[in-house]
């Protein structure tokens, strides 16, 4: 039943938003990764950003793409959960601070990765002002550093916080650019780690031209 709802989701919500409301610019696609395990790191500005992800994969893949998603943020809703882990496929991230945070955080993370799924990480941990990058939080590091065979990919979004801003409902027609960057490798050093892949972000946005929206 769940692989049946998600292929009703992906084809009758996913593709249609994707490609048709929005509209998907696609720079160096030949660098997302084909098959698992990898991480794919991306800015996030909007709900609709993980629409426009799981658009650029094909229908073969879906089973194997999972959003790392906090709990304490779909866990405030029953049925949000529901539907973000059965028909979505995402993956509960128990953070700290949270009562339900014991044991190994990342278990969830190393199972999948284990099996060969692909992760979607928004290492700024929340949505942010539209195109503008906000501080990237530890758990990219942490993932890295404990799976440095694991390709890191991170991908620029620009334009999904202006299809849906936060605090909207409703998306508006809006063409949205995304940019596939290089990997970054786990180098055993975490701050330059998060150098790397900050320059990476940065070298895409502004290889694109994309400004942040005023």
């Amino acid at each position: 039943m769940k692989r049946v709802l998600r292929w009703l989701w992906f084809w009758l919500f996913v593709r249609p938003v994707a490609l048709v409301l929005l509209g998907l610019n696609l720079r160096h696609g030949e660098r997302l990764p084909r098959s698992g395990p990898a991480v794919i790191v991306a800015n996030h500005n909007s709900h609709i950003d993980i629409i426009v992800l799981l658009a650029l994969f094909p229908y073969r893949l879906l089973p194997r793409v999972r959003l790392v998603a906090a709990v304490d943020y779909i866990a405030r809703n029953r049925l949000l959960y529901w539907f973000a882990v059965s028909v979505m496929g995402a993956l509960p991230l128990k953070r700290r601070g949270f009562r339900v945070s014991e044991g190994d955080p990342l278990g969830g993370c190393a199972a999948a990765l284990a099996q060969g799924d692909i992760l979607i990480l928004f290492p700024e941990g929340t949505r942010g002002e539209p195109e503008r990058l906000g501080r990237f939080k530890p758990g990219i590091v942490h993932l890295a550093k404990r799976f440095p065979e694991v390709p890191i990919v991170p991908v620029f979004l620009h334009g999904a916080g202006k299809a849906l801003p936060k605090g909207k409902i409703v998306p508006v027609p809006f063409t949205c650019d995304v940019a596939v960057g290089n990997r970054v490798p786990w180098t055993g050093d975490r701050h330059d780690f998060m150098r790397r892949l900050r320059a990476e972000m940065t070298h895409l946005r502004r290889e694109g031209h994309f400004s942040a929206w005023e």
